[in-house]
């Protein structure tokens, strides 16, 4: 069986990773990505903050040796679902099966005033920068911005604008700092009202101010504030952004996409093409965009594709549940679980920070770098 996977995120790593332990030689599997490494959600806020280094999270994907897998560094120009074919600029590459893994784009060009005025940490290039503007920063008014939805992994936001109060407060800035996160949700985590209460408390403990329902429409870069959709302003000297989120243009030039993503059967990952598949953040299954989503869906694509090799059943299908964890600052961690299953209400539970979900959270990401690059990584 040939098989194309097209990014190298959590989704096509999960399922490359147990094609490969499943099937060995026996599969003959295409990884592609424009990318060189992986880097976590998380590892990019533990850089911004100064809690590790950008070589430190690099994961570089040329350590990938599996059986039956190759990686291809390549930027892909252009998809056909119907030949299931990638013309990418070291070649075309064809299968039988083929996996659409590419994630979301950022767009901070969507707002104006965003690239001149302020700094998106979304990216692992924004992210890693942000790091040097932090770090020369004396102090002030700062916001913390979703400026569209949907958006990557909700609770980065909260967690940034938390983490973001412990940075000051050890850099002796805090009293001249005012922090306020802005979101366009009612609450900061809304299939969750017990983590969404917990976060509004530690925003009131710590003197972060929180502005629900509103969306920043551009950036004054010569008068440094920011213009929200109900024409309110508000001075900042640092913008920390969460910028729009596209589909890929090369996704969306493929001819897939329902308004903007690629719709999915939300039990099989099926698209509307034979044979082609699509998983996480590039799909409107329906589920957060959030990694470990896309790692749940990546493993129900392979159990299929398993079943279908070995002649089997068809396989499991998917249940929509996730674990996220949150940054509640001062060295504790929360927990959520989510299941967001097609035609129920998203229903699931919240642990409270602490010190022992801090190491879950840790060995979370060794384990899945053990298990993907085969080999040892401590994330703190």
């Amino acid at each position: 069986m040939r098989i194309l996977v097209l990014g190298a995120g959590f989704g096509g790593l999960e399922l490359t990773t147990r094609l490969s332990d499943e099937l060995g030689h026996d599969a003959d599997i295409m990884l592609v990505d424009k990318a060189g490494g992986f880097v976590f959600g998380f590892s990019k806020l533990d850089v911004m903050f100064g809690r590790t280094t950008a070589p430190a999270v690099w994961h570089s994907y040329h350590d990938l040796v599996r059986p039956g897998v190759r990686f291809v560094q390549a930027t892909i120009r252009s998809i056909d679902p119907v030949r299931r074919r990638a013309e990418t600029d070291a070649g075309a590459f064809e299968a039988d099966v083929m996996v659409v893994a590419l994630g979301a784009d950022l767009d901070p060009s969507a707002t104006p005033g965003l690239a001149e005025a302020g700094r998106e940490f979304y990216t692992v290039d924004g992210a890693f920068a942000a790091r040097e503007v932090l770090d020369s920063f004396g102090g002030g008014r700062v916001i913390v911005a979703v400026t569209a939805t949907p958006f990557k992994c909700p609770p980065a936001p909260s967690e940034t604008a938390l983490m973001l109060h412990d940075y000051l407060v050890q850099r002796g800035l805090r009293a001249a700092s005012d922090i306020s996160l802005l979101m366009p949700l009612g609450t900061p985590i809304p299939p969750s009202p017990r983590a969404s209460q917990a976060l509004l408390a530690a925003f009131t403990e710590r003197g972060i101010n929180w502005y629900p329902d509103q969306l920043v429409r551009r950036l004054d870069p010569q008068r440094r504030v920011a213009i929200l959709a109900d024409s309110e302003e508000m001075p900042f000297d640092l913008f920390l952004a969460v910028p729009v989120h596209r589909v890929p243009a090369v996704v969306a030039q493929s001819g897939m996409c329902v308004d903007g993503w690629i719709p999915v059967n939300p039990f099989t990952l099926e698209t509307a093409y034979p044979d082609v598949y699509a998983i996480g953040d590039v799909t409107s299954v329906g589920t957060p965009k959030a990694g470990v989503f896309s790692e749940g869906q990546a493993s129900v694509v392979a159990d299929q594709l398993i079943a279908r090799h070995r002649q089997s059943g068809t396989g499991r299908t998917y249940d929509g549940t996730g674990i996220c964890y949150i940054e509640f600052g001062h060295d504790r961690v929360a927990r959520v679980e989510v299941t967001f299953r097609s035609g129920e209400r998203p229903h699931g539970q919240f642990d409270e920070p602490s010190d022992l979900l801090l190491a879950e959270k840790a060995e979370f990401g060794t384990s899945r770098i053990r298990r993907w690059f085969g080999r040892d990584w401590t994330s703190y």
